[in-house]
């Protein structure tokens, strides 16, 4: 069974403060940097908590004890403001993060798609791109084969296909590297923000692609701050705040608190 399990999972990014060190602090901006030191009473509106870290540095605290289990069937929404740890996360799940602190246990493979064209070779043909793309993903080349046909089609590019992407336009691009990332069936599926793909007349063909391959995979992960999109896609949400987690369950009561605080945090 596909699992994601968090036990005190904790990111933590060190901050290194240069400018204490800069010819323009010793010629006398030491006392406007100074003032930064009277704002660390004020709300924080975003971003992590600033404090010390486990190894006594100064650190942002990006994921501050997180614990929690998704299992297959979980579509989960992260809803949080701008900083919240959303992609941290994300990122943590693909492996980019490591954790200071706790563990992060994943049985599943996981496909992360932040960036639809990354590792596509601009010199090299469409069909090799299908190939050097599936094989980032961690497909096989069984898996490749088998969905070389169903990519041609949806694309359109025909020949375009022989030549190398460098000729093609922005909107062709865009095409290939769409129809390689949901040609296959991932397991744990980690999207930042729902990916969206090229021309008017392509929207509609994309929209229905992107639901099959949200559909096929046994775990969706998504962070994104439309909660309309949420509720067409997830059956359950996390809320982050400063990197801790306050809410975790169904979809639409977490959806009441997150629009609830937000609603609360806004100057009337």
């Amino acid at each position: 069974m596909l699992s994601v399990v968090a036990k005190d999972l904790c990111i933590e990014f060190p901050l290194y403060e240069g400018y204490r060190r800069s010819l323009r602090h010793a010629l006398g901006l030491g006392r406007i940097a100074a003032s930064l030191d009277r704002v660390k009473s004020a709300r924080l509106g975003v971003g992590g908590e600033i404090d010390k870290g486990h190894n006594g540095k100064t650190v942002v605290k990006a994921l501050d004890g997180l614990d929690f289990e998704i299992h297959e069937g979980d579509r989960i929404g992260l809803l949080g403001h701008n900083g919240s740890g959303k992609t941290t996360l994300l990122r943590a799940l693909a492996g980019i993060y490591e954790p200071i602190a706790g563990t992060l246990d994943i049985d599943g493979r996981v496909t992360p798609l932040f960036d639809l064209q990354l590792g596509m070779d601009p010199d090299a043909t469409g069909i090799e791109n299908i190939w050097m793309r599936g094989r980032m993903l961690d497909f096989s080349r069984k898996e490749i084969e088998a969905h070389l046909d169903d990519i041609a089609e949806f694309t359109e590019l025909g020949n375009y296909l022989l030549m190398p992407i460098r000729n093609y336009s922005m909107g062709m691009l865009v095409r290939l590297a769409f129809g390689i990332s949901t040609a296959l069936t991932p397991e744990i599926l980690i999207l930042d923000e729902m990916i969206g793909a090229g021309d008017a007349s392509f929207i509609d063909r994309a929209r229905a692609r992107l639901r099959k391959f949200v559909e096929r995979a046994g775990i969706l992960i998504v962070a994104s701050h439309n909660t309309d999109m949420l509720r067409e896609w997830c059956n359950k949400a996390m809320i982050l705040e400063h990197g801790k987690l306050v809410g975790y369950g169904p979809l639409a009561p977490m959806v009441a608190q997150y629009t609830a605080s937000q609603s609360a945090q806004t100057p009337g």
